[in-house]
């Protein structure tokens, strides 16, 4: 009899220990869909922020209506403005907030205008890898409460404020940022009156009058976990402005830059002199290289900044 049992225990045993190697590696290896058994970055730190893949649609056709005939700007309002060849755009946070990513092109330029509502952070790529153009979508999954990009031609992962595809078949390939303004509408058209607008015509039924998320940059809570928790001298929803150069990482809070009171002042990082321009009226700055070319930089909130980037300096006012 109990050689008997055995056997049958064997027998069981076997394909159940099948079964589990089988499923258990899709609920780590895999979400939403996405293939994450190369994932460069820890597998459980990807999470999902509810919507399904697509889930929140990217534009892929925009359209676009001159400056002065878009009425349904306030002069306040955030933009995420890009020139390129002398044509500028801007992109309205109120659109980005209920579609996070545009594909869009400028001449032979194809590149994409990425939003997080979690980080407050707005980067353009450029669309090309390696001769390769790639269209991108979003995800629904985040990391570190940035949005997970992912290229529809690879369906690999991309991190927004990495810049880089942390798996499938491109991980490891690093994204090319573009240099773009984060500002109020009235700074932009004052500066760029000719300007185009993303119009509210994307060809989805969203109410651009609403902000989904409302009340969460006062807030002091996080709606997920991120790998480091940034120090308490600032708001984690303070917004920085932030430089990398080379390996070096540093992050100018606006507080602090209040503080300075200049419109604009020179500073170094990683050895390297760079001039920063803030604007206090509209709350923006951008930073520009000893040639007078302005660089990629991410404005964000600090513990989006910090999490990503635990070595940053910190620029400080004189006391």
């Amino acid at each position: 009899m109990p050689t008997t049992i055995s056997s049958h225990l064997r027998s069981a045993i076997t394909p159940i220990l099948m079964l589990a190697l089988l499923t258990a590696p899709y609920s780590v290896w895999s979400k939403n869909g996405f293939d994450l058994s190369n994932s460069l970055i820890n597998a459980d730190q990807i999470l999902s922020g509810g919507p399904a893949k697509d889930g929140i649609p990217a534009i892929d056709k925009p359209r676009f209506i001159p400056g002065n005939r878009a009425d349904f700007m306030d002069q306040d309002d955030r933009i995420l403005g890009i020139e390129i060849n002398g044509t500028a755009r801007a992109y309205p946070i109120r659109i980005l907030n209920w579609h996070e990513i545009v594909n869009d092109h400028i001449g032979d330029h194809s590149f994409a205008v990425t939003y997080c509502p979690l980080c407050g952070t707005g980067v353009a790529f450029s669309s090309s890898i390696r001769d390769r153009m790639l269209n991108f979508g979003v995800s629904g999954l985040l990391y570190n409460s940035d949005v997970l990009l992912y290229d529809r031609n690879t369906q690999s992962l991309w991190s927004q404020i990495m810049g880089q595809a942390v798996s499938g078949p491109l991980a490891g390939e690093k994204l090319t940022p573009l240099a773009i303004s984060h500002t109020t509408w009235s700074a932009w058209l004052g500066e760029h009156p000719e300007t185009s607008v993303l119009s509210t015509d994307t060809g989805f039924q969203r109410n651009y009058n609403r902000n989904p998320y409302a009340g969460y940059e006062k807030s002091r809570s996080l709606y997920f976990a991120t790998t480091h928790k940034a120090p308490s001298n600032y708001h984690p929803k303070e917004r920085v402005l932030g430089l990398q150069s080379g390996s070096s990482y540093k992050a100018y809070p606006f507080i602090e830059l209040n503080k300075k009171g200049k419109t604009s002042f020179k500073d170094r990082l990683n050895g390297t002199e760079y001039l920063i321009k803030w604007d206090q009226k509209s709350q923006s700055g951008n930073i520009y290289d000893s040639n007078g070319a302005m660089i990629p930089t991410i404005q964000s909130y600090w513990f989006a900044w910090f999490t990503f980037h635990p070595e940053t300096e910190i620029f400080q006012a004189a006391r």
